[in-house]
């Protein structure tokens, strides 16, 4: 599976999602209604959402696991996914396996307690959408070489998950990472399930409350671009409660986020291929790698270094890559696949 990581502050001004209103708002709103997924159409409300859920009509609002939207109403999908986490779906209906992954992405919404809502697209008649997002999945993928394409959207920001069908147990844990990083960002609005809502009389989300102070300041700090004291407040969360596992994340991220914040990404890579014995260089080229959502790539890097080192120059390389591990999460199956391989290079 390939996916961005899910480090609260990189989804803080990652891409500017302005180009995709722009871009994906120029067909206009007389769009053809075609059937969809569990048979909502496109445009207009929808009588029933696919897996028996009920639908939010063609605008992402509170209600509704799933929604459907087009090039003219895509700019209010970024809207919502600044309250509630998204995950944007791009199927056609010509690769039926496209659909069924979707209605499968659908059902996950009910297990995750309606903390995300899936919103599709068929590319057939949204080629705008489409168009704008190539170049942040360019980034990622290189081409888009099979569909579903999963994307998440949280804060206005994007963040590529995968293409093609993949293993929902996988899907499952990479969800849960995400929704952990939108609960740091304080994206915690939640969709109603079956008619039956999360929200308050007030319109607010079970979990909309305010975070708790050190990590809304360190979340502001984020917003600003300040590191440091970020880094400060997610300290001192873990100094109050060392058993603060968003706060010992955030801090391990915004680490990561410091350290390549001034790098020279070419000028990092040139320098790890000239020297795979190099631990600065691989240990810099690593953290660039897992920015840049190559979280696996990240990971063997280290592990290869640790491989044809030895004595403190092998300890250096295994220490960062366990750090690297936290900023991940312990239970993520990339991370459980990289401990094994770093296992056999130690022994």
């Amino acid at each position: 599976m390939s996916q961005q990581p899910f480090t609260p502050a990189a989804l803080r001004g990652a891409v500017d999602l302005s180009v995709l209103r722009r871009s994906a708002g120029g067909r206009g709103a007389g769009m053809p209604s075609t059937p969809a997924p569990g048979g909502a159409p496109q445009s207009g409300p929808a009588a029933g959402g696919a897996g028996g859920y009920a639908s939010g009509g063609a605008v992402p609002g509170r209600a509704g696991a799933l929604v459907h939207a087009s090039d003219a109403t895509f700019e209010s999908v970024v809207n919502a996914s600044m309250g509630t986490p998204i995950v944007l779906v791009l199927w056609t209906p010509q690769l039926p396996e496209s659909v069924q992954h979707l209605n499968d992405l659908v059902g996950l919404v009910a297990d995750k307690d309606g903390r995300f809502q899936v919103v599709g697209v068929d590319l057939g008649e949204n080629p705008g959408i489409m168009q704008a997002l190539t170049p942040i999945l360019q980034q990622s993928f290189g081409q888009v070489t099979a569909l579903p394409v999963v994307m998440g959207l949280m804060g206005g920001q994007p963040m590529p998950f995968y293409l093609g069908v993949q293993d929902l147990a996988q899907v499952g844990q990479l969800l849960d990472t995400f929704l952990q990083a939108a609960v740091t960002n304080g994206v915690t609005g939640r969709v109603t399930l079956d008619g039956v809502g999360s929200e308050g009389e007030d319109g607010e989300g079970e979990e909309a409350a305010e975070l708790p102070p050190l990590h809304q300041q360190a979340y502001d700090a984020i917003d600003a671009g300040d590191w440091a004291g970020a880094i400060s407040a997610y300290e001192q969360a873990l100094a109050q409660d060392p058993s603060d596992e968003m706060a010992r994340l955030g801090l391990g991220q915004v680490r990561l986020l410091e350290r390549t914040s001034s790098l020279d990404l070419a000028a990092v890579r040139a320098a790890a291929a000239a020297d795979p014995k190099d631990v600065d260089a691989q240990i810099a080229a690593a953290d660039v790698d897992l920015v840049g959502g190559h979280v696996e790539d990240g990971f063997l890097r280290l592990v290869d270094t640790v491989r044809v080192t030895s004595g403190d120059d092998r300890d250096r390389a295994r220490t960062h890559l366990l750090e690297l591990f936290d900023v991940i999460g312990a239970h993520d199956p990339r991370v459980q696949k990289a401990r094994g391989s770093l296992m056999s290079a130690l022994f």
